[in-house]
């Protein structure tokens, strides 16, 4: 969630940090703040709100070579000045990314020892302990590498030590931090994207190792020794390009989708899916993620049961970690995330692998944690997605579902890619006409003043409404809730009144009738009834009807989800609402 920068080089280093920062805005955050050296003195500066509130603050002409920086996604204590990073103790200054589960004792202890406390923040906890143990040995590498020893949670740190003000020291535990290797200069960031405008070279750091950077190099140390890592290049098209004549990152990323969808389908198909992993040889499929992902899994479950006639059990990540999960040697988990650094997802992949069970990623970020220690990785290659609720990387999380799905079902003679083919030519010109040629305001003029929506939908319909609900959700701020069709009159439908807007989805053929039923059933409430159906439905019990294309039953979905984006969208934007960065939100989800 929170983003970390650090900086060390010869010049501008108040500027560069300010521009690496930014580019992990994406992570979702609320207070931001940076400190740096000016005349031999740590310079703190803080402030709640956007990175713009805190540039404010800054005069770039000062004379700066080494400076860390950080955006906070609260967790403990209000988002606040006083809460933000970096955090001062002592001789010690740091930021920190990741939850310290063991910050109340600490801080009991550490107050015996006569420290006392100004924010509410586990991080100043942390900034105090290392201050403690400096000053009994004088040792910032024989400090850090005992952290290990005190600090039960996550971390990730970058830290200025006042004896050493040209330097940075950082370290890292189950949160993601990379080394970036420029010309005479050197970054520490928690996404290489943050350092792409000075280098494409970069260094992953690994759990318990110890880096650091000043203008003239780097050393990275572990277990007391130090390492030669591999200096890797970052080649991937993950990287912002700007948001163009959009006025919004989320609705270039819906304008995104048709062109990546076109490319993944055609690429894989190219070889009749040869690159792909065969997954007919495993009894047992779990399909692990959290929100979006959850739901594209849940679309993974109904392809594969219904046409591969494969069993697919799905789970949220943070239930999965802790339930008691039952795996054979046939048994293989199947992990989604945009990021590939959620940490309830991640916590799982470890899980699994202490089982000897075989892993497969299915990721966006190339190098993140889950596509690392994963067995087997899939990347989405949809590009830098900006905005906080996914769009294009969801469609193509599907996609790719889809495939695998396909080629069990090939496998087993289920299926041809004939039935495939013929529809691929056509999706990406089905795809824009979706986004072009519906008047997506005119519906939301509908929604946007309502306090509570229902969507409903079943079996793949249902899974599709709830990432449609979702998108409503994050972004408009509305209560919006999704069951399945059949499910709403067993108690909810006691909420349903005159004008209560219900969104159903059709594309099912097995269970169109059933859903036009319960259709029929909010009606008789006075409810405001909105269907998105790829079928011809003629009803006076339908207030508004959106035709989608009907094509292939493993690309429908893909498809289908098109018009509620662009709901929520426009729902939002008739709020006046920020739709890149919705309150409370978090891009990357590092924390548990």
């Amino acid at each position: 969630m929170c983003g970390i920068v650090g900086y060390a080089g010869k010049d501008q280093a108040i500027s560069k940090t300010i521009n690496c920062l930014e580019k992990l805005e994406y992570r979702g955050y609320d207070s931001a703040g940076l400190a740096y050296i000016q005349n031999n003195n740590v310079v703190l500066k803080k402030k709640k709100g956007r990175i713009h509130e805190l540039k404010k603050e800054l005069d770039y002409n000062i004379i700066c070579n080494t400076a860390i920086a950080h955006t906070r996604w609260a967790t403990h204590g209000y988002a606040n000045d006083i809460n933000a990073h970096p955090h001062q103790v002592g001789k010690i200054t740091l930021v920190h990314n990741g939850i310290i589960e063991n910050y109340d004792e600490l801080k009991e202890m550490l107050k015996e020892k006569n420290y006392s406390f100004v924010s509410s923040t586990d991080t100043e906890v942390v900034a105090a302990l290392i201050d403690y143990l400096y000053q009994a040995n004088n040792n910032l590498l024989d400090v850090l590498t005992s952290l290990k020893d005190y600090l039960k949670g996550s971390y990730a740190l970058a830290i200025i030590c006042d004896d050493d003000k040209n330097s940075i020291w950082a370290i890292k535990k189950d949160s993601p931090l990379i080394l970036g290797i420029g010309t005479n200069e050197y970054f520490i960031a928690s996404d290489i994207p943050a350092f792409l405008d000075y280098t494409n070279k970069y260094i992953i750091l690994d759990d318990n190792e110890i880096v650091k950077l000043d203008g003239h190099g780097y050393s990275i140390i572990h277990g007391g020794n130090t390492i030669t890592k591999e200096i890797k290049n970052y080649q991937s098209i993950n990287t912002d390009s700007g948001k163009g004549n959009y006025p919004y990152y989320m609705l270039k990323e819906i304008n995104e989708q048709p062109i990546i969808i076109d490319k993944l389908l055609r690429h894989y198909l190219s070889d009749n899916l040869s690159s792909l992993i065969d997954l007919s040889i495993y009894k047992q499929i779990d399909i692990v993620g959290c929100g979006s992902a959850y739901h594209a899994a849940l679309i993974a479950k109904s392809l594969f049961e219904e046409y591969s006639d494969t069993k697919v059990n799905c789970y949220i990540a943070s239930e999965y970690r802790y339930q008691k999960n039952f795996y054979d040697r046939d048994s293989i988990v199947i992990f989604i995330s945009q990021s590939g650094e959620t940490a309830d997802t991640l916590a799982c992949v470890r899980n699994v692998k202490e089982r000897h069970i075989k892993t497969l990623a299915i990721v966006n970020v190339e190098d993140s944690s889950i596509a690392r220690e994963s067995d087997d990785v899939i990347y989405t290659v949809c590009g830098s997605e900006i905005a906080v609720a996914t769009t294009k990387a969801y469609t193509a999380q599907v996609t790719i579902l889809a495939l695998l799905a396909l080629k069990v079902a090939l496998v087993k003679k289920m299926a041809s890619l004939d039935e495939i083919k013929k529809d691929v030519a056509q999706i990406k010109a089905d795809m824009e006409s979706l986004i072009d040629n519906i008047d997506y305001e005119i519906i939301s003029k509908k929604l946007y003043q309502q306090h509570d929506i229902f969507y409903i939908g079943r079996l793949i319909d249902y899974a599709i409404a709830l990432e449609g609900s979702l998108k409503l959700k994050e972004i408009s701020y509305i209560n919006s809730a999704t069951y399945p069709a059949g499910e709403l009159k067993h108690g909810t439908i006691s909420l349903v009144s005159k004008n209560s807007p219900i969104i159903a989805i059709i594309t099912y053929d097995k269970t169109k009738d059933k859903t036009l039923s319960n259709i029929e059933e909010v009606k008789a409430r006075e409810a405001y009834t909105i269907v998105l159906t790829n079928e011809d439905i003629k009803s006076e019990r339908i207030d508004e009807l959106i035709k989608i294309p009907k094509v292939n039953k493993w690309l429908q979905p893909i498809i289908t989800i098109i018009p509620l984006q662009l709901i929520a969208y426009h729902v939002a934007l008739l709020k006046g609402y920020d739709i890149d960065k919705p309150r409370n939100l978090a891009k990357s989800v590092t924390v548990e």
